[in-house]
């Protein structure tokens, strides 16, 4: 073999001898270079350790975002109770209110405003419809679904009107003479009063819709095509519930619910909007005085219609 190599030119026999000495180097870097540069971790410590740095920043960020989107929520949360908590409210029990009534003209509505069931109401407007008429106290506490003690509590405030009889020029007849509320009968009841017709019964259900009900019954000649004449013959008759009158809440109604009132225009519903939401609750309609919008007059007219609970 030494002889072989010994016949290779010269240039090959450096080549082998330069080969010889890098795998030599290479073997010796091995074993020499772990004395000058030694590694601490050689189980991938310090890469885990990396990787575990890396998730807690992940989390620490998924926190802070966490954090603030619970700061904003509570934000949203007090700012919206610091807008709403002036409105009324509700409760789940029941509320109604006592009046005086006549069972014979009041509406389904009114029956229900004084805490009897709908399905009552019902049976009542039925009853009338058919010809029944209550001619004393007792006999409305016969009605199907008045209990005993439902009766006692409204006795005090039924108040039947008084049946007339009148004369015709031809003939004598018997007509039922009664006073109705403008605030709770209905266009038939309104029709057996001499004088209201079909139109003038529609006109005053119409106008007891838009504002809520009548304050005084001389709010007819507001009615459309109401004559004086018919106005003199038909006031007699007609009498007003005021605690039938649906007011408006002031401190929750929105501009558009004031517009809606034949007695606002389009600025004092703004301009009082406006105030509310600049003082946050009003107290007393004087707070009114201080808006060009309203006049004197306008403030007298809309006094009836407006609650400040």
């Amino acid at each position: 073999m030494w002889k072989d190599f010994f016949y290779f030119s010269k240039g090959q026999r450096t080549g082998i001898i330069v080969l010889i000495a890098l795998i030599l180097l290479t073997i010796a870097a091995n074993y020499t270079l772990p004395v000058f540069f030694p590694t601490t971790e050689k189980d991938g410590s310090a890469f885990l350790s990396e990787v575990e740095k890396f998730k807690k920043s992940l989390v620490s960020r998924d926190s802070i975002r966490q954090a603030e989107w619970q700061r904003k929520t509570e934000e949203r949360q007090q700012q919206y109770e610091q807008n709403y908590k002036s409105f009324p409210k509700k409760t789940p029990t029941e509320s109604y209110t006592l009046f005086t009534f006549d069972p014979n003209t009041i509406d389904s509505a009114g029956f229900v405003k004084l805490g009897l069931k709908p399905f009552i109401a019902s049976n009542i407007l039925k009853y009338r419809k058919a010809g029944g008429h209550f001619k004393t106290k007792e006999d409305f506490g016969k009605v199907y679904g008045i209990l005993p003690e439902k009766f006692k509590e409204l006795e005090s405030y039924i108040a039947i009107a008084e049946i007339k009889p009148v004369k015709n020029e031809n003939a004598t007849v018997k007509r039922t003479d009664i006073v109705v509320d403008l605030n709770s009968a209905d266009t038939t009841l309104l029709m057996q009063v001499k004088g209201i017709g079909r139109g003038y019964a529609k006109g005053i259900v119409r106008f007891r819709q838009q504002t809520g009900g009548f304050v005084s019954v001389d709010q007819l000649s507001e009615i459309y095509g109401m004559r004086k004449e018919s106005l003199d013959k038909i006031r007699p008759y007609c009498k007003v519930n005021p605690d039938l009158v649906q007011k408006i809440k002031v401190n929750s109604a929105t501009a558009e619910r004031f517009k809606s009132h034949p007695y606002f225009n389009f600025y004092q519903a703004k301009a009082l909007y406006e105030l509310r939401r600049r003082k946050g609750k009003l107290k007393d309609i004087s707070e009114l005085n201080g808006l060009s919008e309203f006049t004197p007059e306008a403030i007298t007219r809309l006094k009836p219609y407006l609650s400040f609970e």
